[in-house]
């Protein structure tokens, strides 16, 4: 029966894409039939085998060693702040953002990650069926943010027709930045946080391929990727640290505007109407959850946890996640847990469209246009990612 609901899912989401599609006609669909398979593939074998569980243990391992190595920095600053055996949020899960941040900005001081990036966004474009710069695209949002991303291949931003704007935006939103990757594994399984991060990454070419379908010209598909000012070591270390900062303190000020709403706004509802704003939203959001594989018992509190990442951001969402993760199967905790791992929400509207704007304002004022084709496809693929993994769960 899983498996029925599951392809269900797949198709109510490849029809909600279509819906949209600005151009039926050009849809490729052997590319997006191939990358379904390899993500129902890099599912099962992340979630499902001896080797999958060993990378993951890797991966997780390598963070919780960061974070180690950020809580020495952390304590020496901040030490006593907390009360014996306390775990403030901004102090164990938001700072550590700083010290990744500076590793982050090591390997692209040295040329690591830029080697990397164009290297893996090659291959992907060999698979998708896209341009060498939606690949490269696609993998570098994932590794450096963002709105970071936009600041390497600004060269061509301008010169960019809007149906490829959008891809670029698009791999921008579906995807989450390595810089706060340590800070989600703090708080949901690190090995569905790993699971998403690659599954995402196709999801996304595969919903842009159904919207936004385009074939890009051999002698356009050119990658140009803008070079950072040269800088001595302790420049950039002391512009990686500041970014990493102002990263958290951005994130630490919207959790406590957004908590803060949305406590107000449920208790108004609750006074009003005797029930909740987010359990109204868990009502909308029941039938997506269903289809993404949930049991019909948990669908309504499941549905509530994607509509609150949606309206306000993932790491609100996985807070309340925290909080009622016991009332799951793990089944469920597993398929929202993928969910949650995205920048999808309505303030990465104006995240994306300002940075694009920073560059280029002609370009940054497209983005805005089709800002709510962006949110719409990028929810989707998070959807899509929770349906691929509810087949190997």
């Amino acid at each position: 029966m899983n498996y029925v609901i599951s392809i269900i899912g797949l198709l109510v989401v490849f029809g909600l894409a279509f819906i949209a599609s600005s151009n039926r006609k050009n849809i490729k669909y052997k590319p997006i039939l191939i990358m379904i398979i390899v993500q129902i593939a890099f599912a099962a074998l992340l979630l499902n085998t001896k080797f999958g569980l060993i990378v993951i243990t890797g991966i997780s391992n390598v963070f919780s060693k960061l974070l180690e190595y950020a809580a020495s920095g952390i304590d020496f600053v901040f030490g006593g702040m907390a009360n014996e055996g306390q775990a403030p949020f901004f102090l164990t899960v938001l700072l550590p953002i700083v010290f990744i941040s500076v590793l982050i900005g090591i390997f692209q001081h040295f040329k690591i990650l830029p080697f990397f990036m164009k290297a893996i966004g090659l291959l992907l474009s060999k698979i998708n069926g896209m341009g060498k710069l939606e690949s490269y695209n696609a993998v570098a949002s994932a590794m450096i943010g963002q709105s970071e991303v936009f600041i390497t291949v600004k060269k061509q931003i301008g010169q960019l027709p809007p149906n490829r704007l959008y891809t670029l935006c698009a791999s921008a939103m579906s995807t989450v930045s390595m810089s706060i990757v340590g800070a989600y594994m703090t708080m949901i399984e690190p090995k569905y946080v790993v699971a998403a991060l690659v599954i995402n990454l196709f999801g996304g070419f595969i919903i842009t391929s159904i919207i936004n379908p385009y074939t890009v010209d051999e002698k356009e598909d050119i990658l140009v990727v803008q070079e950072e000012e040269k800088q001595s070591f302790f420049e950039m270390l002391g512009e990686y640290i500041l970014d990493g900062f102002k990263v958290a303190i951005i994130v630490g000020a919207m959790l406590i505007g957004f908590v803060a709403l949305m406590a107000g706004i449920n208790n108004l509802f609750e006074l009003v109407f005797q029930i909740s704003f987010q359990e109204i939203l868990g009502y909308i959001f029941a039938p997506f959850a269903f289809i993404m594989g949930v049991p019909l018992s948990e669908v309504v509190q499941a549905g509530g946890v994607m509509a609150t990442k949606l309206v306000t951001n993932e790491f609100v969402a996985m807070l309340d996640l925290v909080e009622i993760q016991e009332n799951f199967s793990q089944r469920t905790l597993g398929i929202i847990s993928v969910f949650l791992v995205s920048f999808a929400n309505f303030s990465s509207i104006g995240i994306i469209a300002g940075a694009v704007k920073g560059l280029n304002e002609k370009q940054g004022n497209v983005v805005a246009k089709f800002g709510l084709k962006l949110l719409y496809g990028a929810t989707l693929v998070s959807v899509l990612s929770s349906v691929i993994v509810s087949f190997v769960l």
